[in-house]
């Protein structure tokens, strides 16, 4: 039975479930003492979690996951460095745009700043708001693969682009309005999530297993880690223009 991909995967997003399931479990009968309210619904919808994530999974390597490596091989084969940091940065862009994480809090960030008397009350002003946060996210972490992709092509440190992130954000954080600031903190890792990370691994393994003198552990990783200080950074500097 477990021969069968989907299966196998099925019973791995119960396996990686279960720790949770249990926490929550053990702390609701054993700490707090009350029953589990809507054990019916707990159910369904730990179920509904199980083949989301399954079926997620399944999608992505079925799909997504090739075409990424096969476009990342033929990209680096056709030697246009234009036509590959433009296929990154679009790449990182539209991945990051696609994260509902992302698409949540910049909402609920745009009722915050509406509350807190930063941006005006009305329901336009607080839609643009969102979706210029979003862009504004989208844009810094497409400009970060785009510069991750520079890097394994031209051979340098990893730590040179995060070194630089760290220093942008330090220098920042004190001009940065208050509400603005936990919010960009949180917002690399939410825009690097569960559809961006993949693809972003994908094309880094497969960029630096097509260029000759790379090595896929130490140039085709590194990606991630600067495209969420470089979210951080955009999202500082709009809240600073704002």
């Amino acid at each position: 039975m477990f021969k069968n991909p989907f299966i196998k995967q099925l019973f791995g997003s119960f396996l990686d479930l279960a720790p949770i399931l249990a926490v929550v479990l053990v702390f609701q009968v054993f700490i707090i003492r009350q029953p589990v309210p809507d054990v019916g619904s707990l159910i369904a919808g730990t179920l509904f979690v199980i083949f989301g994530l399954t079926l997620f999974i399944q999608g992505l390597e079925q799909s997504l996951f090739p075409v990424g490596e096969s476009m990342a091989f033929a990209f680096a084969r056709k030697g246009s460095l234009f036509w590959l940091l433009a296929f990154a940065f679009c790449l990182g862009f539209g991945a990051a745009v696609a994260e509902p994480g992302l698409a949540s809090v910049a909402e609920k960030a745009a009722t915050i700043a509406s509350h807190s008397n930063r941006i005006g009350q009305t329901e336009a002003v607080k839609v643009s708001y969102a979706l210029g946060l979003r862009i504004t996210v989208a844009a810094a972490i497409g400009l970060a693969i785009l510069v991750g992709v520079l890097r394994i092509l031209r051979g340098w440190p990893v730590y040179y682009p995060v070194l630089f992130g760290y220093a942008g954000i330090a220098v920042m954080t004190p001009f940065a309005p208050a509400e603005i600031i936990g919010i960009a903190y949180d917002a690399g890792g939410i825009a690097t999530s569960s559809i961006t990370v993949p693809l972003v691994i994908i094309l880094g393994v497969g960029l630096s297993t097509a260029i000759k003198g790379r090595n896929q552990l130490t140039d085709g990783f590194g990606l991630v880690v600067f495209a969420t200080l470089m979210a951080t950074i955009f999202v500082l500097a709009y809240g600073m223009i704002l």
